[in-house]
């Protein structure tokens, strides 16, 4: 099979690039021509506002270019990753052109929130959810905390809501979770058109030994991933041994000053290559994810149980459905109370940790391997294309 792979990388790189290399690279080791469609938002700096905010409404320089890459390629399937902003959705538009079919990954709710996260001040927000247009993301400036970058966005999703770039011109979507296919289904997407596949590992690193016996977060350094939260309690507990907290992001200086003031307590390890992050997640007893908002599919959470490692995380959103609680984990509502009562029942669990070990290995064994993962991106694949065929007679 041929794939077009379609994705416009962040600046700051993120689980989605990852996710589209590691789903390139799935292919490609069973065998089949990947063709990459790519923008980086690099290019932004560069840029006009204004042109910006046109391209991200819609992208004739995209429009183009896929089209005359697909008449030379003659992909089987397109399959895009993020479109935002650079690539837009006139991707769908140039693919049906050429009538060639569409899957689309579903790794965050922008269809439907200007911030993509479902999250404001702290907090879960639906407010735009179902609006014909999102003005209270412009009243509160969801998107980067600007006015204008929020119009933008608010209107990007109401022009291609309204002429239906969603529910019409792609053949096939796939969400991470039920949770969150619900989600899309809820904002408006065709619910017989949603398939469900998660995120996987390319490669199993194998089991750690949790030898090191201390907690351990991973990623961005920011609100909605409750970090702060985390290390503002971390020194009260009595239980708790020590924390180490790995990643960037605008949360840094303040973290690093907690843990400096708690420096028996609290490790800042900064950015680590994933290798390193890898054997510090398997050497950890487990790995905490408190975050505030409903995440996709944390890579975090799919790292530590493939190295055996229980996970404490948010009784919110995927996570809960993720996380088995009291099997490969334990949830907690996100706030001190509950998260303090969480950990402290961990750390004093005593042999439950071990059984816990085994049930997260297992648990990545049974769902996430790469095998598992490529048949159910293959039927994905094979049912967008039979829609597409379907379409032309």
């Amino acid at each position: 099979m041929k794939v077009l792979l379609c994705h416009n990388f962040y600046q700051q790189p993120g689980g989605e690039d990852q996710s589209f290399a590691e789903e390139a690279a799935l292919l490609e080791s069973q065998g089949h021509h990947v063709i990459r469609f790519t923008q980086h938002n690099d290019a932004i700096r560069k840029m006009n506002p204004l042109t910006v905010a046109a391209r991200t409404l819609w992208s004739s320089k995209s429009y183009h270019e896929l089209r005359r890459l697909i008449q030379n390629e003659k992909p089987d399937v397109m399959h895009c990753t993020n479109t935002f902003p650079l690539i837009s959705p006139a991707a769908y538009y140039a693919a049906r052109k050429e009538q060639v079919a569409v899957v689309q990954s579903l790794r965050n709710y922008r269809m439907f929130c200007s911030g993509a996260y479902f999250m404001r001040d702290g907090k879960v927000c639906e407010d735009c959810m179902g609006r014909r247009f999102a003005w209270p993301a412009i009243a509160h400036k969801c998107y980067r905390g600007s006015r204008a970058g929020s119009t933008v966005l608010a209107s990007m999703i109401a022009i291609h809501r309204s002429i239906g770039t969603w529910a019409k011109m792609v053949d096939r979507y796939f969400a991470l979770t039920n949770f969150s296919r619900a989600k899309f289904i809820q904002g408006g997407l065709p619910a017989e058109r949603i398939d469900l596949k998660p995120n996987f590992l390319l490669e199993d690193p194998g089991p750690g030994s949790g030898a090191g016996g201390y907690a351990v977060f991973v990623g961005r350094l920011s609100r909605e991933k409750g970090v702060d939260l985390l290390c503002k309690i971390w020194p009260e507990l009595q239980s708790a041994p020590r924390l180490k907290i790995i990643g960037d992001g605008p949360l840094l200086e303040e973290l690093k000053i907690v843990c400096q003031r708690n420096p028996s307590r609290m490790e800042w390890c900064g950015r680590m290559n994933r290798e390193d992050v890898l054997h510090a997640v398997g050497n950890a007893a487990c790995l905490i994810q408190p975050s505030l908002w409903y995440e996709g599919f944390p890579r975090t959470i799919l790292e530590a149980f493939s190295k055996g490692t229980p996970v404490i995380a948010s009784r919110l959103g995927s996570m809960e459905e993720i996380v088995e609680h009291e099997k490969s984990g334990l949830l907690a509502v996100p706030n001190e109370v509950d998260l303090k009562q969480a950990i402290d029942r961990f750390f004093l669990s005593g042999t439950a940790q071990s059984a816990m070990r085994l049930a997260a290995r297992q648990q990545f064994l049974d769902r996430y391997s790469a095998q598992t993962n490529y048949q159910l991106l293959m039927q994905i694949y094979e049912r967008a294309i039979e829609t597409a065929r379907q379409r032309k007679r």
